[in-house]
């Protein structure tokens, strides 16, 4: 394993470097299409798709969010707007039109690029009802009163859409490129300039954009691959989301950062992912708890040889240990590492090594990475706690946000006067620098892997007509960890059922953010000085509702 100081390189030296010593190598499959890129040839696409999108006219620095699922031109963006100082902004796929509306306005963004769409949300056409002028004004001179940063709104594939670029265009217009703009502009990035941008709620109920550097993701994304024992024959099945960090720097720079081999799957199936580890000999698997549920109690499970499997990453919400012991058994992921952080530690603090016990692996999420330091303080005074005291987790190093976009208040929150980034999260650390997450000093819900914040949620519904109060917490779930609650005070004179405030929120915000469970309720369990105690909705809960799956 390396000892050495930290890479100083931007992604686009990275994925060079990978082109270079391993040419020949597969960098991105996908098994369902028959889609096979060798490191030269996917470098060879990244470099005329990056001039093509200065040939649209993107400029250093500007934003460039992408709506879409794991298809194939999403990692070739991810790597040709790094090529040229352009910002790579990830939008989740299950956002609606005003989660959409608030990222693109708050972030300023001035590129945007979409698919048809995902589950029940047509995004072209939310994008046409967004932006109307869309389909009026000649490509490339965008002018929207609602948007007043958009510039350009592109296809990521090849089916044309009015006022839309489409990828094949885009490459096309490469040769508009010279190849001496090209490199000047390469010239002009440092690895600490921010490139990947990333929002994260917050408990104001306003998402915040993390900018990433160059040097935080590409050494982050090393360390988790180095803590895998990766190497040019590794193959790496990916079939998380790539607008997590999860997807677009565990697995992605996990990989390339060793010149292993991507395994894409556009969206998570079981049987997909099944399919795809043994017809290309996969060693290594990422995926939540609840991913790996899925595969190993799929009734197809014995018809699938898993032999190859070596390694990977469950992350995003704690591993049962009986869960644990199946995969490490049937799916023979003798070394599979667990890892914890946070989007605004890119994201990975700490991670389990292959060589430690299935005690560890369930019992503690790892300890931190080189480069990287992480102490539990006291969450009132912020004073240092001693060994196996419960406090809250804060870390510092080079993996730390360079900040939330156009919210330096928040970042100074975040991140102290010393460089120490406060997690939220409450924990405990072992004399060996084992860390173990024992609660969470804020209130956010894990449902599977996605972060969920109560306030967020409580905003939207205090829209609904009839609520005179609402305060969301998780409920414990056997399948995702936690589910969404909200309990509710009803104005007088209203009526209303659990499935009105469903239907409420249905097409508005996120599938994952509808309360599964609504209770009605006349108080809420109160402090002496009158603030609400959420943990107490969170154990009412388990009486409430009995029958959680």
């Amino acid at each position: 394993m390396r000892t050495d100081k930290l890479m100083d390189v931007t992604l686009g030296q990275l994925l060079d470097q990978a082109v270079s010593t391993h040419p020949d190598n597969d960098a991105v499959i996908y098994v369902d299409r028959a889609f096979r890129l060798s490191y030269r040839e996917f470098g060879d696409l990244v470099d005329r798709l990056a001039r093509g999108l200065m040939a649209l006219g993107i400029q250093k620095g500007e934003k460039v969010a992408v709506w879409a699922t794991n298809v194939p031109y999403w990692v070739a963006l991810q790597f040709a707007t790094a090529k040229i100082g352009a910002v790579l902004l990830t939008v989740n796929t299950n956002y609606k039109s005003s989660e959409l509306t608030y990222l693109l306005k708050q972030s300023e963004t001035e590129n945007l690029f979409i698919i048809d769409g995902f589950r029940d949300t047509d995004y072209v056409q939310t994008v046409y009802e967004l932006v109307p002028e869309l389909k009026l004004q000649e490509r490339g001179f965008l002018t929207s009163p609602k948007f007043p940063s958009l510039k350009r709104v592109c296809f990521l594939g090849q089916e044309k859409h009015r006022g839309m670029y489409t990828i094949p265009e885009i490459l096309a217009l490469a040769v508009m490129t010279t190849d001496a703009a090209y490199q000047e502009r390469r010239r002009t990035l440092n690895p600490h300039d921010v490139v990947n941008m990333q929002y994260t709620s917050g408990t104001t109920g306003f998402p915040k954009g993390v900018m990433l550097t160059h040097h935080n993701i590409v050494n982050n994304g090393f360390w988790v691959g180095e803590n895998q024992r990766f190497t040019p024959a590794d193959r790496i099945c990916i079939p998380v989301p790539l607008f997590h960090c999860f997807g677009c720097v565990m697995g992605v720079l996990g990989a390339v950062s060793h010149a292993a081999t991507m395994v894409f799957l556009e969206s998570f199936d079981p049987v997909d992912v099944m399919a795809s580890v043994e017809e290309e000999r996969c060693t290594a698997l990422y995926g939540v708890p609840t991913m790996f549920m899925a595969v190993l109690h799929h009734k197809l499970f014995d018809k699938f040889d898993f032999s190859t499997l070596r390694t990977g990453i469950m992350a995003g919400s704690p591993c049962p240990i009986e869960i644990m012991k199946q995969v490490i058994d049937r799916l023979n992921m003798h070394e599979i590492t667990i890892c914890y952080g946070l989007t605004e530690t890119s994201p990975v603090i700490t991670q389990t090594r292959a060589e430690d016990d299935i005690r560890l692996r369930v019992e503690s999420v790892g300890r931190a990475l080189p480069g990287i330091e992480v102490r539990i303080v006291d969450p009132e005074t912020h004073a240092p706690l001693p060994v196996g005291t419960q406090g809250e987790v804060c870390c510092r190093g080079y993996n730390v946000m360079k900040g939330y976009y156009n919210m330096s208040e928040a970042t100074a929150q975040a991140v102290d006067t010393d460089g120490w980034l406060h997690s939220g999260d409450l924990g405990v650390m072992d004399e060996n620098g084992y860390l173990s997450i024992t609660g969470r000093h804020k209130d956010m819900i894990i449902r599977g892997g996605e972060n969920i914040y109560p306030r967020e949620i409580e905003e939207f519904l205090f829209q609904m007509e009839g609520i005179a109060d609402v305060q969301v917490a998780g409920v414990p779930s056997p399948k995702y960890g936690e589910e969404i609650g909200a309990f509710i005070k009803i104005k007088e004179g209203h009526v209303m059922a659990p499935e009105d405030v469903r239907d409420f929120c249905r097409g508005r915000i996120s599938h994952y953010k509808i309360p599964r469970y609504v209770a009605f309720v006349d108080d809420y369990p109160m402090t002496a000085s009158g603030k609400i105690q959420k943990y107490k909705l969170r154990d009412l809960s388990v009486t409430l509702f009995p029958d959680r799956r």
